[in-house]
């Protein structure tokens, strides 16, 4: 199940954070997101260390927790997208290949600010639709 999804800006400023789980898990998901930034930065700074090369997009496993598995993505334009999951493997890049799809349509809205919060309720809904199609689709 997918717990957590975020939208970080390339000056690590959040865009878009939104927890699937009780509200008491909420601040604990914020902060393994605003962790995980670090990781990305290493990952992209060392690519020779890390594995993926620096025209790859899915950074794959940032990190694990005790209860869940965190990954990552990163646009042509430093924004980067993290999931936190729980028992659930992210094997390809299909997940974050929707959700970018997504955030460029609701960036490309005309009245959207570049650099500020996502608020499009759209934007929200079609979030949690790839959120809820992926944990149906990668349970069977």
């Amino acid at each position: 199940m997918i717990a957590c999804v975020a939208v970080v800006g390339h000056q690590n400023n959040p865009l878009y954070i939104q927890s699937f789980t009780e509200a008491d898990d909420a601040l604990k998901l914020h902060h393994i997101v605003h962790c995980s930034l670090d990781v990305v930065d290493e990952r992209v700074n060392n690519p020779k260390k890390s594995g993926p090369t620096l025209n790859e997009t899915f950074l794959g496993l940032l990190y694990p927790t005790e209860n869940y598995k965190v990954y990552g993505y990163l646009t042509n334009t430093k924004v980067k997208f993290i999931i936190v999951t729980t028992h659930l493997d992210v094997r390809d890049a299909d997940f974050f290949r929707r959700f970018h799809a997504a955030y460029v349509d609701a960036v490309s809205n005309p009245f959207h600010v570049p650099g500020k919060k996502i608020t499009s309720t759209t934007f929200a809904e079609r979030v949690s639709t790839i959120v809820k199609s992926f944990g149906l689709s990668s349970a069977g």
